[in-house]
């Protein structure tokens, strides 16, 4: 058996995840364009489940991909002298992951958090019979101009990222230039955002703001 056929069949199971992951990126923007263009709650729902039917899947694939590692590594590691039925220890380890399964995994998806995160920031945006027109004001108070401004570049952001653990918001490019600089001098990043006291800002942190990108490109639309 080649254990190169199975990593190489593996690798195909990975880069399917990422046809996943847009899926639930496609269906996060739908979802916030129904909130935007004021659409039946029912519409937004559906999109709910949408979402956790791709993380449901994703966590199929997490399961499947991880089983057959785990099988082959100790395969590798014990050099029994018969070769086992991989496919049938594999599929036990699968089973038995599978048998733990619960909603809170669901819940706890990163994309599928990204999207609950979003969804609440744009319908506190667009609510009840407000036009856009009002709504765009109420968003230009509530979001002062400064928060517009990157504090890295001073300059109006055009693909403005948030970071999940202060909450500040930079520039993508710029903070992600900033975290490589600082990489290679072997240092932490402290969030740019004067008084923050986050000193390791991470990209893994980071996560587009739609909403605020929304904003902004209404803006520049005026």
């Amino acid at each position: 058996i080649s254990f190169d056929a199975i990593d190489s069949a593996l690798s195909s199971l990975k880069n399917c995840q990422s046809y996943i992951n847009s899926g639930m990126d496609v269906a996060t923007q739908v979802a916030l364009d129904l909130v935007e263009s004021f659409n039946d709650e029912e519409d937004v729902n559906n999109m709910e489940k949408v979402m956790l039917e791709y993380a449901t899947t994703d966590r199929e694939f997490n399961h499947y991909i991880k089983a057959f590692e785990e099988t082959i590594n100790q395969v590798k590691r014990e050099k029994p002298e018969n070769l086992p039925d991989l496919e049938k220890l594999a599929q036990e380890k699968f089973l038995e992951m599978e048998s733990k399964n619960s909603d809170s995994d669901l819940q706890r998806n990163e994309k599928y958090m990204y999207f609950k995160d979003q969804l609440k920031e744009m319908k506190k945006q667009y609510h009840g019979n407000d036009t856009i027109e009002q709504i765009d004001e109420d968003i230009a108070v509530t979001r002062s101009q400064t928060n517009f401004i990157c504090p890295i570049t001073q300059m109006t952001m055009k693909r403005p990222v948030r970071n999940k653990v202060c909450g500040h918001i930079y520039e993508e490019e710029a903070i992600l230039e900033m975290i490589q600089t600082q990489k290679q001098k072997k240092k932490q990043v402290r969030c740019p955002k004067m008084g923050c006291s986050h000193v390791d800002v991470k990209g893994s942190d980071l996560v587009p703001d739609e909403i605020l990108k929304r904003v902004l490109d209404s803006q520049k639309k005026q």
